[in-house]
């Protein structure tokens, strides 16, 4: 039905949880890529004794080059983007199989509900590391949170047409190794006149939470916010609020933002940070 799409560096442990999850919760059959940035913990072993299609680079390509390529091997009109340290919770297919099947078009950016134990869209503790997650206290609970579908997805799980990651030209790979760019991703489609950006509550992942870059290993990481201002003129942040309306409930597709006195006042605040970059900071 879908293809499941995860990039992963020597994360090995929640990568077999994050497999393990998608072949367990899932109802219907699943393509799933993984693409393997130099991992050296057993990952390709793994993967052949799964039967995973493996795309292997000989070095760290970034988590938006990765992306990229996994897309090119992709069969399925749908392309879902998971990290390796999610655990996806039952009937998620189901619910978003239902949502997509709600529209006549292909003009939308749907997103799963995090649980985390910090800064999710909910927030409890299943485990910090692969040695302590409580799956079964996680599946007996994950459903009984109450959660409304939320407006302004722009994280993963995430899934999008074929057709519309293609007409963005996927992933910017100036954002890698990946900080902010979902956001650089959803402003694309946004440019493309999508409007639906909803976070599914009933589609719902446990995430361990940036354990790569946790993790001491030779990543470099990029200024995504930087980034981000230089090319749009306007912080992440900006486009969030004005643009996304940010984690307020979902109620139906996204207008054109307000441009009352408080737009403009941010909009001068971001152009005032960019000069500062331009200037200043060269």
């Amino acid at each position: 039905m879908f293809s499941i799409i995860i990039p992963t560096l020597n994360n090995l442990e929640y990568l077999k949880i994050c497999v393990k999850s998608i072949k367990k919760n899932s109802k219907y059959n699943h393509e799933i890529l993984v693409h393997s940035n130099n991992s050296n913990d057993g990952t390709s072993e793994f993967l052949k004794s799964e039967n995973i299609k493996e795309i292997k680079s000989q070095k760290n390509l970034g988590l938006c080059t990765a992306l990229n390529e996994l897309s090119k091997h992709a069969k399925n009109d749908y392309l879902l983007f998971i990290h390796d340290d999610m655990y996806i919770c039952p009937g998620w297919d189901e619910v978003l199989d239902k949502e997509i099947k709600s529209y006549d078009h292909n003009n939308f950016y749907l997103a799963g509900a995090m649980i985390q134990k910090i800064n999710g869209h909910i927030n409890f503790n299943f485990g910090d590391t692969y040695k302590n997650f409580n799956e079964d206290k996680l599946l007996e609970l994950y459903s009984t949170f109450f959660l409304n579908d939320i407006q302004g997805a722009d994280k993963n799980p995430s899934i999008v047409h074929r057709e519309l990651w293609n007409k963005v030209n996927g992933m910017s790979e100036e954002f890698n190794p990946g900080d902010a760019s979902d956001p650089d991703f959803v402003l694309k489609l946004w440019n493309q006149n999508v409007r639906i950006f909803k976070v599914l509550s009933k589609f719902r992942v446990y995430h361990f939470g940036s354990l790569t870059t946790r993790k001491k290993v030779d990543i470099k990481l990029n200024n995504g916010s930087k980034t981000f201002l230089k090319k749009w003129g306007i912080t992440y942040k900006f486009f969030r609020k004005h643009y996304l309306n940010y984690l307020n409930t979902y109620d139906g597709p996204l207008k054109e933002p307000k441009k009352g006195l408080m737009y403009f006042f941010d909009l001068f605040l971001c152009k005032l940070k960019l000069f500062k970059e331009i200037i200043i900071n060269k």
